[in-house]
């Protein structure tokens, strides 16, 4: 929840994206308004290209960025008519200037309910941060690149890592997965192409 409580209080305005009618991914900066434990909400007007997209494919990725660091999602959305309007316009309250009075008649509420993602750090260069996110149900696994049977030890995923994030204490050799780039130069240096991609 504190990655979700960033996108909506810290960085709040989002890169958003659904397919065009060309059929080539369409973005548009889309404003994430409010969140609690059912998800992350935002609005748009009935009248949008945007909103119908929304109703037609019920999935979209959002991507967001703050001075070094940056969250995205990819995960299912769903209209929720007018609830929560009310508490989104008292908590963006210049959403009051963009559509006075009844006006805001025309928008609608959708819902990201189900979604993963990652929130990642490069603040600081040398020993970056990566964190899993999930919204309600899905797998909290993790994509990158994983060290499978047939290790032997011989170090030298290591000295390709930019990161230097692979515990060679062990035999097989761990990734960190928190702190790695998903650059894939372990996988193509390893003498036993015990090193795989997931996800």
């Amino acid at each position: 929840m504190d990655y979700i409580k960033t996108l909506v209080e810290e960085i709040h305005s989002t890169t958003v994206a659904t397919i065009g009618a060309d059929g080539h991914p369409q973005t548009r900066i889309i404003d994430m308004m409010y969140y609690d434990e059912k998800g992350i909400y935002f609005l748009t007007a009935k009248g949008k290209a945007f909103y119908a997209q929304l109703m037609e494919q019920q999935y979209v990725a959002v991507s967001a960025t703050k001075k070094k660091t940056a969250i995205s999602l990819r995960g299912k959305v769903k209209n929720i008519g007018k609830k929560n309007l009310d508490i989104m316009f008292e908590k963006n309250p210049y959403m009051k200037e963009i559509y006075p009075g009844d006006t805001k008649e025309a928008l609608e509420v959708f819902c990201i309910y189900e979604a993963q993602g990652e929130y990642f750090d490069i603040s600081n260069p040398s020993n970056i941060v990566r964190e899993a996110i999930i919204i309600g149900g899905g797998s909290s696994a993790w994509n990158g690149y994983y060290v499978e049977k047939g290790c032997n030890g011989c170090n030298l995923c290591l000295s390709v890592c930019p990161q230097k994030c692979i515990d060679i204490s062990l035999v097989p050799v761990v990734i960190n997965q928190k702190h790695c780039l998903h650059c894939g130069r372990c996988a193509k240096i390893c003498p036993g192409q015990c090193i795989k991609k997931r996800g």
